[in-house]
């Protein structure tokens, strides 16, 4: 009896211990960017994501500056467009194939957010970014109106170094004010800073800044990219999408396929366990929610032996991550039980005998339910929280 409700004691901790909130550790801002830093919210937002990454010592130094080629491939993240392949790479003299950043920058020139350059230019991978080739950048993400010189003056007539700015600069900038992208430093004068290298903290603001805008109006190339994926798979009634999101509420059950087998005879509470989707997870009107392949982890929180007049098996699974296809790990809590399927005379045997013993062998399907929300990017699966 006391073995029991140790075991008890041990199953509802696991469950308590999931549904607790994310622990600092995870929401910590770096130790260099204080929480009432100017772009500490767009800096905790896009690191989080992955969009931008801190240092090997943990800090992020905001002040410091940001290469074009670190720009190029934030940029391509920010868009979610990292894993698209490019047919007809352009060639530079300065970048091999074996460069670091290599792909992201002909993604870069894919999706048209950077220029085509005449054949045998240099791309300087490794010069800071200048606000100017910032802007243009996030602004090239963008179907925008066609605006005048003059009207580009005219909303930038504020800014303190207006008649210092470079004319072909004058438009992308004063597309970015309508727009409500530039970046201004509080309690600074406005300044377009055209020639100057950006900083890690501005380019954080500006990249969140393009986010919002490439979800409304973004260029050709991209909204046929970014368009909600749609395919067959199990469907999960539940399931709503508000835009281009996709939210798998809590409470909603899906099956796994294990990759190892679990028994309430052989198997250990703590035993870890590995799954993956065999099927698409998909909204009522098809939309890709989670894509076949995804990897699961989790373990077990419940075991009992099935004893003959004693006690029926019990198996309770708590999954704790998803991998996804896109290599993004994130906490995904659910939890399972299995159950296996009876009529009513044998449902009547089990509860008068008891002794039932349960068991999931290799490629076994098992369903758990969600026990938090889940939102998802329905353009390239990417999940947001």
């Amino acid at each position: 009896m006391k073995k029991n409700l140790v075991k008890l004691f041990l199953s509802l901790f696991a469950v308590a211990f999931v549904l607790m909130p994310v622990s600092a550790q995870n929401g910590k801002i770096f130790p260099d960017v204080s929480a009432n830093h100017w772009a500490a919210a767009q800096i905790k937002e896009l690191s989080q994501s992955g969009v931008i990454v801190g240092y090997p010592d943990g800090t992020f130094k905001p002040d410091d500056n940001v290469t074009r080629a670190e720009f190029a491939s934030m940029a391509i993240r920010a868009l979610g467009q990292e894993h698209t392949t490019v047919a007809q790479p352009v060639d530079f003299t300065d970048i091999a194939p074996d460069f670091w950043a290599y792909e992201m920058i002909q993604r870069a020139l894919y999706f048209e957010l950077i220029s085509c350059p005449p054949a045998g230019q240099a791309f300087r991978p490794n010069d800071p970014v200048s606000h100017s080739e910032a802007v243009s950048v996030a602004v090239n993400a963008l179907t925008t109106e066609t605006i005048s010189t003059a009207k580009a003056k005219e909303v930038l007539r504020h800014y303190t170094d207006l008649l210092a700015t470079p004319d072909w600069y004058l438009i992308p900038a004063g597309k970015a004010e309508i727009l409500s992208m530039n970046v201004n430093i509080p309690n600074l004068p406005l300044a377009l800073k055209a020639d100057k290298p950006a900083t890690r903290a501005e380019i954080a603001a500006l990249l969140k800044n393009m986010i919002e805008q490439a979800k409304l109006n973004p260029n050709k190339k991209l909204a046929e990219a970014m368009r909600k994926k749609t395919g067959e798979g199990y469907v999960i009634p539940e399931a709503f999408v508000q835009g281009s999101v996709g939210t798998i509420p809590a409470g909603s059950i899906v099956p796994i396929q294990l990759g190892t087998a679990i028994s309430s005879q052989t198997s250990k509470c703590g035993e870890v366990y590995f799954a993956k989707a065999t099927q698409n997870y998909i909204t009522k009107d098809k939309y890709i929610l989670i894509y076949n392949g995804s990897e699961l982890q989790g373990q077990l929180i419940d075991v009992r032996y099935g004893k003959l007049f004693i006690r029926n098996g019990i198996l309770v699974l708590n999954n704790n991550n998803i991998v996804t296809t896109n290599d993004q790990r994130v906490k995904l809590s659910a939890v399972g039980e299995v159950c296996k399927k009876k009529n009513w005379f044998v449902a009547f045997l089990r509860k008068v005998f008891k002794g039932e013993k349960l068991k999931v062998l290799p490629q076994g399907t098992v369903y758990i339910k969600l026990l938090q929300p889940l939102k998802v990017d329905l353009s390239n699966g990417w999940i947001i929280e």
